[in-house]
């Protein structure tokens, strides 16, 4: 009897060490998403301060698209910011803008005007309405989107060369083939 006392604690820490174990192999920037596969909802974006026309659901319809949500504030957004350049040059994929929950209606328009738009359109999202549509953790995150505007997968952290040429890209490729 004394021995099974001294195996209970031993069980139990042998059960938490596997959840950890399993936990540590996880990658944290993977943000599952429930909405893969689903109709984006329907939205409607005022444009940014300067432009003329916004951002809507409607505009997703008919192309593959990658939408990006960013904002003036988002360090990370910087950091991907010439890769959006380099593929809106390239005219790969139409690319759309959310500007998302900027404090200063100025400060995205600027932010723009410094480091160049690569965007074919944009909408101002500072009440996350758009954000909640797509079900956007943080910022950096991008979505493909089919021609039938469904969302068809989520990317959470910067595009860079790496994960656009062996994720991205080819998916876009996939997705405009069906």
């Amino acid at each position: 009897m004394k021995r099974l006392m001294y195996l209970a604690p031993l069980a139990v820490f042998l059960v938490i060490a596997g959840y950890f174990a399993v936990g540590l192999k996880l990658n944290p920037r993977d943000l599952p998403s429930v909405l893969i596969d689903q109709k984006v909802e329907s939205f409607a974006l005022k444009p940014i301060k300067g432009y003329d026309r916004g951002f809507s659901s409607e505009d997703l319809k008919g192309q593959v698209s990658l939408v990006n949500f960013w904002g003036s504030w988002c360090v990370a957004c910087l950091a991907e910011h010439p890769m959006l350049m380099k593929i809106a040059e390239q005219k790969l994929v139409p690319l759309y803008g959310i500007d998302w929950r900027e404090k200063d209606p100025d400060a995205g328009p600027q932010w723009l005007k410094r480091r160049g738009d690569p965007y074919t359109l944009i909408g101002d999202d500072p009440e996350s309405k758009a954000a909640i549509a797509f079900g956007v953790y943080g910022a950096p995150e991008s979505f493909i989107v089919d021609q039938r505007g469904t969302i068809r997968y989520k990317h959470t952290g910067v595009i860079d060369e790496g994960n656009w040429a062996s994720t991205l890209w080819p998916l876009i490729q996939e997705l405009r083939k069906q």
